[in-house]
């Protein structure tokens, strides 16, 4: 019987269909990064990468720890706490912005992520980063996500 050593193996065919569906993941993680503000689902992702929704959904959450649905709002959040910082839009108003349709999710979601509604949020943090470099900025407010935000109380 012959002896076969793992780098005498090349890649397998299944190896290269992970590494395509890796690269796929890739961009359709870097179109929602670069397109959060259009209206995006993951049954247009997915016609985009030429995958079922229900495979994207699976292989993504395998990739990066979420869901395409929960990535994307979580790009919005992140781009609404900026906006609410700014101070010069109402909460509607940044809402319709970064790409949600209902008020009422976008709110819901928010404070799921970051632990207080829009309006609290705008509230308190409009001049708080005022003077620190964006990038540092974006680190330091960067959401948390899926309910691991403690609510705090208003001040």
């Amino acid at each position: 019987m012959r002896r076969v050593t793992i780098w005498q193996v090349g890649t397998s065919s299944g190896d290269e269909q992970h590494l395509r569906d890796l690269a796929r993941l890739r961009r359709v993680r870097d179109r929602i990064d670069r397109e959060y503000a259009q209206p995006l689902d993951v049954e247009a992702l997915a016609r985009g990468a030429n995958m079922s929704a229900g495979h994207l959904s699976r292989q993504f959450r395998l990739a990066y720890g979420t869901s395409p649905y929960s990535y994307l709002m979580t790009r919005r959040i992140e781009r609404a706490m900026a906006l609410l910082r700014r101070g010069d839009l109402s909460v509607t108003e940044v809402c319709f912005t970064v790409g949600c349709s209902s008020l009422g999710t976008f709110s819901t979601r928010f404070t799921e992520l970051v632990g207080v509604p829009p309006s609290v949020y705008r509230e308190r943090e409009a001049q708080a980063t005022v003077g620190i470099p964006a990038c540092t900025a974006k680190q330091v407010t960067r959401p948390v996500r899926n309910r691991e935000a403690h609510a705090v109380a208003p001040r």
